[in-house]
C-alpha cells in the first residue's frame, strides 16, 4: 500500500480510538466507572458497536486504555510542574500540588481499584517517584531540605502523604496537606 494510505487509515485508527477513550471519559465523568457499556461507548462515539469491538473485546479493555492514557497525561502534567523555571523547593510545592489535585479526582470503587494494580500505573509511580526524589535532591543541596533520609524514601513519603488528598474535596484542605507534607521534608536542626 502506499505510504500515504497507511498515514490516512493509522490516523482514522487513532482517530476512532480518541473517539471511544474520549466517550468512556464522558461516561465514567456522568456515572462512574460502571456506568461504562460497550453499547454507551459505540452511541457516544459515533461508531457502531461492530467497529468498537474490533478495536476492544470488552468495557473493561477501554477503560484500562482509557486509564493509561489518563495516567500518562497526568505524569507529563507532573514533569511539566517539575520543569518550571525556579527553585527546587518552588517547582516540588508545584509537583505536590498538582498530586493532590489530581488524587483528589480519582474515581473510586473496585473497578478503580483494579485499575490502579496495572503496569502503567506502578511504571509511572516509579517515574513520579524519581522526579520527586531529583527535586528534594536539589532542595537538600540548596539547604531546603533534610539530608538525613534518603530522598528516594522522603519521595515516598510525599506520595504517601498525599493519597490523603483523595478524601479531600476542598483545595483549601489539600493545599494544607501539602504544606504539612512540605514540613516533613525540611531540614533537621
Amino acid at each position: 500500500m502506499p505510504k500515504l494510505w497507511n498515514q490516512t487509515i493509522d490516523a482514522h485508527r487513532h482517530a476512532v480510538r480518541d473517539a471511544v477513550l474520549d466517550a468512556a471519559a464522558e461516561l465514567v465523568e456522568g456515572g462512574g466507572l460502571r456506568a461504562v457499556t460497550m453499547s454507551q461507548l459505540a452511541e457516544r462515539a459515533g461508531i457502531g458497536r461492530a467497529t468498537l469491538y474490533k478495536y476492544f473485546p470488552d468495557a473493561e479493555a477501554v477503560l484500562a486504555a482509557w486509564h493509561e492514557r489518563q495516567i500518562t497525561a497526568h505524569l507529563a502534567q507532573l514533569r511539566e510542574a517539575a520543569n518550571r523555571p525556579g527553585p527546587a523547593v518552588q517547582r516540588l510545592t508545584g509537583v505536590l500540588t498538582a498530586y493532590a489535585d489530581l488524587a483528589g479526582q480519582r474515581h473510586g470503587g473496585e473497578l478503580a481499584a483494579h485499575l490502579h494494580q496495572s503496569a502503567h500505573v506502578g511504571h509511572a509511580e516509579q517515574h513520579l517517584t524519581h522526579l520527586i526524589a531529583t527535586l528534594i535532591t536539589e532542595g537538600a543541596d540548596a539547604g531546603n531540605f533534610r539530608r538525613d533520609v534518603p530522598p528516594a524514601e522522603l519521595a515516598a513519603y510525599c506520595l504517601h502523604a498525599l493519597t490523603a488528598a483523595t478524601a479531600l474535596t476542598m483545595p483549601d484542605a489539600r493545599d494544607r496537606l501539602v504544606n504539612v507534607t512540605l514540613h516533613g521534608l525540611r531540614p533537621v536542626p
